[in-house]
């Protein structure tokens, strides 16, 4: 056995693994002896902890930043027969709670640079039936915003930012949840903070964030804290027809001694993507992602692009060597107009959004995460330009 295959035998690489501490655990434990688990204090602790550390007037706690897209739509009045513009370069979550409230998602083409739709992809999906305008942040990279507000405030459009890749990202020195009228994150098991399942809602409207807080539980009157506390009391209203979104204080427990270490979880995947760049900057039979210099990256995902006219495999087959090498991958994303529920429910094919369906043949995600050591680097490091090498037309 050769001292590379020794090393690619011992070392294996999964695409992701989450950094839980002791004083993570301790703040779960803290929760559940408390005898509080569902919505309650470390819910709200958090919420606080949210709001002020982004500078957001509001902060609310769903179950998932899917939940968080959809009370935000929902806030601003989308409903049946409107039509929401959204890249197709995204995750279904974008476009399927677009069709919750009856609407049609819109789907806008990316950059080919940074995968972002900007003000350009959207102007041409808009109608006399926009209703509003979802920027998605690809990999933790903020989109061009101030263009896209301008065009939405000159057409009375909201704008909504999936923010599900992008804490804390930042754009132009203002960070990401302060810039649309709401914006949604996610805390799932590969965010760069976690709470399992989990998202958050952050607006600076009083009128939105009451919307969101009275539908993220069932549309009653009084929140479970109200109904339940020391001081709460027993009578609540029904005063809309809301939904089951709200977070566990066992999730927010979680949340809580994640968010702590939110910016140093950040530069520790910042300081993994330079060393890919540094690694993968000169090779011609690939792309390392692109930094269009709006701000703060969040790394969310490390996405790398094969070069096709320079290598003899394709991008399916280099995943696949890539896992034989012990190192663990993704592919994000598939576009929505690919998929059979698109292609059914709206009359979407293959071929109108060629800048995605390009991005999506070349695209592979690394393992990028706090957890990583210089040793895990290292070895991603070498099977990939190994990889790409030895597959060198």
């Amino acid at each position: 056995m050769s001292e590379r295959e020794r090393r690619q035998s011992d070392v294996t690489v999964p695409f992701h693994r989450p950094s839980i501490g002791e004083e993570d655990i301790a703040e779960v434990a803290d929760a559940l002896r408390s005898g509080w688990l569902t919505t309650g204090p470390k819910v709200r602790q958090f919420q606080h902890d949210f709001a002020k550390a982004l500078g957001a007037r509001h902060a609310l706690a769903v179950n998932s930043a899917t939940a968080a897209l959809h009370l935000a739509l929902e806030a601003v009045g989308v409903s049946a027969g409107d039509e929401v513009v959204i890249p197709t370069y995204t995750f279904t979550a974008t476009g399927e709670v677009v069709t919750y409230l009856g609407a049609r998602p819109v789907l806008a083409d990316c950059r080919s640079d940074t995968l972002n739709v900007d003000v350009s992809t959207i102007e041409r999906c808009l109608s006399s039936r926009t209703k509003a305008i979802v920027p998605v942040h690809i990999a933790g990279q903020v989109c061009d915003m101030e263009p896209i507000l301008e065009l939405a405030r000159a057409r009375g459009l909201a704008v909504i930012e999936d923010a599900a890749h992008a804490l804390p990202a930042t754009y132009k020195g203002r960070p990401v949840g302060t810039i649309g009228d709401l914006t949604a994150f996610s805390f799932y098991a590969t965010k760069t903070i976690t709470t399992g399942e989990g998202g958050m809602v952050t607006t600076e409207r009083d009128d939105y964030a009451a919307r969101v807080k009275l539908m993220s539980l069932h549309g009653l009157s009084g929140d479970a804290w109200n109904r339940y506390g020391a001081r709460g009391q027993w009578y609540y209203e029904v005063t809309d027809f809301g939904f089951k979104y709200n977070m566990t204080d066992v999730a927010a427990a979680l949340g809580l001694r994640q968010l702590v270490r939110m910016l140093t979880f950040q530069r520790q995947r910042e300081d993994i993507a330079r060393r890919y760049n540094d690694a993968f900057g000169g090779l011609d039979t690939c792309f390392v992602p692109r930094d269009a210099g709006l701000g703060l990256h969040a790394w969310h995902l490390y996405i790398l692009e094969v070069n096709g006219t320079a290598l003899r495999i394709d991008r399916d087959e280099v995943i696949e060597r890539l896992r034989g090498g012990g190192v663990g991958t993704s592919v994000h994303f598939i576009p929505l107009h690919l998929h059979p529920a698109y292609q059914r429910a709206y009359g979407y094919r293959a071929g109108q959004f060629p800048m995605a369906e390009a991005a999506f043949a070349r695209a592979i995600s690394l393992p990028i995460y706090p957890a990583m050591t210089d040793a895990h680097v290292d070895h991603v490091i070498d099977v990939v330009r190994t990889t790409l090498c030895e597959s060198r037309r």
